[in-house]
This record gives structure tokens, sequence and C-alpha cells, in this order.
């Protein structure tokens, strides 16, 4: 086992990934920008180097320094977390090339899956079904008759990255052109596939261990989405019978089979409603925000997994081993407005209640008196829960929800999009897809706000001078 790593990251992951590694009895090293000096993953940490400015560019992402604080610290290992270089392979070979083990898949396999073109081509032999693709696009004459071949509506996405960005749904020519005038696809490589508008976005957990064992941990439903990026994850679908379960799972497996994948990774695929088959969309070679969920379902540790597969261990537990039980749900709490289209909302934290209680698990970076910096990604927290079944679960987050409070300088925060989202009568009984939130959005900002108990208390407070008998009058008026 390792002696001491080096997690190439911040915030939520970046604690996390410590939390496992105390667990492990290993040392850790936190690598911070200025923007970070006196973050929570910081002051966890055994060790502390600082490697540049808050600008992402010069600091998590300087791969130099980078490698330079993992040789100063004496790390033997770097965990990359999520975002940032977690996909990189050059990022890769430089930990690989310092002597220092990467801890996720090879390099090799983390470029291969990376180009999501050359991941189809590698994935397609083994019979998995996908939707109508393209090869890559190089100048805007040939987009448009791609785009013709594969058939609109079509997706345009770029052949790396992940997230969920630089996404384009495309329905016509005319929305295609105006996508083609803000885009540059000589610098950036993209590639069509159909888009099945009717669908829900399935992943699948995978584990595999680097003597050829490869398992899969279930589903998670991540149909919840705006701008292809995820709001709110479960585990399991509802839209799965059993027979899809088990079907879904082999694919996954043979997916990953088919790249030689080892670590943890999620194979994701779109479920078209109205045919009930499964289409590859790509394989993420790390672990996923939302891994938490499968972990409650499974009682197994992923981050652990994970740490202990890139030293060397076999997996400890085979497919016959893995049980669900009870269903998961988390909600992303972002630093964002949804009524202004989602745009980032940071500040400085001046007041934070964490939610908890029986089932409830709080993923965070962040706490009173810090900050979400404007320089990076916007997540505040994850909210986890663990119910009997997918109504219990529901009831949970709602009430953790109610629980959270948070309040700073200039913050807005999408606690009250969630909220909304859980008392819907549509998600409540699953009737969901990859349009929910596009939908269901417009509906929500037409209806009137709920005051919290909060509010209530301050307006009772403001009226009692004056109004107190008309207030006491109506307070059954106030409900939740």
């Amino acid at each position: 086992m390792f002696k001491r790593v080096l997690i190439a990251n911040r915030g939520e992951i970046a604690v996390r990934v410590i939390r496992a590694c105390q667990e492990l009895g290993i040392e850790t090293v936190a690598v911070y920008s200025d923007a970070d000096k006196n973050a929570l993953h910081t002051q966890m940490a055994d060790i502390r180097c600082h490697i540049g400015p808050a600008d992402a560019m010069e600091s998590y992402l300087n791969k130099d320094a980078l490698i330079r604080a993992a040789r100063e610290s004496k790390a033997d290992a770097v965990h990359p977390g999520y975002g940032f270089l977690s996909e990189d392979t050059a990022f890769a070979e430089m930990v690989v090339n310092a002597g220092l083990t990467w801890i996720g898949p090879l390099p090799e396999t983390i470029k291969l899956v990376g180009d999501k073109d050359a991941a189809r081509d590698a994935v397609e032999p083994s019979g998995i079904p996908m939707a109508k693709g393209s090869p890559p696009i190089y100048n805007n004459n040939i987009a448009l008759e791609l785009a013709k071949f594969v058939g609109y509506p079509a997706i345009l996405k770029p052949v790396s990255g992940g997230g969920g960005k630089g996404m384009f749904i495309v329905h016509d020519e005319e929305e295609l052109q105006k996508v083609l005038n803000v885009i540059d696809v000589k610098k950036i490589r993209y590639y069509f596939e159909h888009y099945i508008e009717n669908s829900r976005h399935i992943e699948v957990q995978i584990v595999a261990d680097n003597f050829g064992e490869v398992i899969h941990l279930g589903e998670r439903e991540c149909s919840i989405q705006r701008r292809n990026q995820k709001l709110l994850e479960e585990s399991p679908s509802i839209a799965l019978s059993e027979e899809m379960r088990e079907r879904v799972g082999k694919l996954a497996v043979a997916a990953a089979k088919s790249v030689h994948y080892s670590s943890i990774g999620t194979v994701e695929f779109l479920l078209d409603l109205a045919t009930h088959e499964f289409y590859f969309m790509e394989i993420n070679p790390r672990v996923q925000v939302e891994h938490g969920i499968t972990e409650a379902i499974t009682g197994i540790d992923l981050v652990r997994t994970q740490i202990k597969i890139a030293a060397g261990e076999p997996l400890d537990f085979s497919q016959k081993d893995v049980k669900f039980r009870g269903h998961a749900i988390e909600c992303r709490i972002n630093a964002e407005d949804p009524d202004n289209n989602f745009m980032p909302a940071p500040g400085k934290i001046t007041f934070m209640h964490e939610p908890s209680g029986p089932r409830v698990r709080f993923d965070s970076g962040v706490a009173a008196g810090l900050a979400i910096e404007p320089y990076y990604d916007s997540l505040i927290a994850k909210v986890i829960v663990h119910g009997r079944t997918r109504g219990d679960a529901i009831k949970i987050m709602q009430r953790a929800l109610n629980e959270f409070i948070i309040e700073g300088e200039d913050l807005k925060t999408t606690i009250s999009l969630h909220q909304k989202i859980l008392a819907d009568t549509y998600f409540r009984t699953g009737n969901i897809d990859t349009q929910f939130i596009n939908k269901r959005l417009p509906i929500y900002a037409k209806e009137p706000k709920k005051l919290s108990l909060k509010e209530k208390l301050n307006l009772k407070t403001m009226l009692s001078e004056n109004l107190t008998t008309v207030f006491d009058a109506g307070i059954n008026d106030f409900e939740d």
C-alpha cells in the first residue's frame, strides 16, 4: 500500500480522497492555489504544497508544478480526482515517468476512451448498440453533409472532454448553421451522433482490477440535466426492469473489456424509451461526481477500492457478491442562479448549516467563512440520501434540503430548484427524460415563491408591531 498520496485536485473531491486515504492509513498531500490557501482540503491534508495563483491554468492545470509538488513532498502516488487533469493522458504519463503511481486507468486507456470517436471504434466490435455517428468534422461544409448523414436531431460533440461541456443539439440545418458560426471545427475536433430525444441517461459503474476481473455495480439514472450537465442522480433507475438491468450491466462489462480497462470508471448509455434499447455513449475513466449513490446502495467504498487497485491488489469481491439495497438520490448544490439561465453566482459563505440525521450524507469542500471562488467549478456540496424505497429517499432528501441553510455575499444556490423537482408529480412518478429540466423549468418560473421557515419568522417579526392580530388570524395561510 502507498505511504503518501498527492491529490491533484481541490474542493469536495480532494476532501473525499483525503478521507479514503486516512481510512487506509495513507498520508496525503494537498495542492492549493492562492485562492485556496485556507480551503478545507488544505486544512485536512498532512502536507500542503502551494502550486500557483488563483488562475486554474497556472495552478491546478500546471502539470510541471504538480509533478514538482509530488517529488518535493515525496509522494509515491497521485490521485487526479475528477475534472481538471483526471482524463489528461499527458499528465498520467508524466506521473508514471516520474516513477509515481497513477491512481486510475493506464495512460493508453485514458487516451483511447478520451477520444470518443476512437472509443466507439474500439467498443463497436463487441456488439454494443450505438447511435448512428459520424467521423470527425474538419470544415463547415462537411459538417452540413454529416448532419444529414446521421439524421436530425443530431448532437454535436467534442471528440475529447467530458461533463457534457461543449455539446450542441441541433434539430435542422438552420440551427446547425448558427452553431457553426460560433465554434471552430478546425481547432476543436467535433463529431455527430443521431440524438434520441425521448431517452434517459443511464450510466453503469464498473470496477476492474489489474488481473482481468471486471464487474459492474449497477446503474445510475442521470436524466435530470441542464446544458447536458447533471443536476440530480439516483440509483437504481426505476425505468429498468431486472432483465434490462442485467442486460445493460453486461454491455458495460463488455465495453470495459474491449478497451482492457482497469480501475473504476463509468460506461454511459442512452436508453431509447420507444424501443428500450441501450445505445453506447462513452466511457469515463475516472471517479464520477455521483459515485456516492452507488456506494450507498452497494456498501462498497469506490475510492478506497480505486486506491487498492492502483496499489496492485486484486478485487476482494465478485459479481455475485454485489447486492443492491434500497434507493439513493444525490442533489448537486451549485452556486448558480436557476432563474437566470444557471449563471454562476459565487461568493463568500457567511453562514452554513449542513443537513444531517439518519441516512443523509453531506460531501463538500467548503464551510462558513470560506468562499465559492469564481475561478473554479460552482459545486458547493453534494447531498446524498439512502432510503428503503424511492419514495422514502425523496422524503429524506426533502427533509435534508429543508435543513440545508447557506447564506453569503452575492451567493445564490440551486437548493430551491431541487426542492421544486422533488415536489414535481412528474419526477415523483418517474416520468422523466433528458429533456425534463428544459420542459419543466418554465413551469417552475411561473409558480409563486413559497416562504421558507426563516422567511416566515422574519415576516412575523416585521409585522408583529402593527399587524399581529391580522397575521395570527391568517397564520395557516403560510403552509410549507
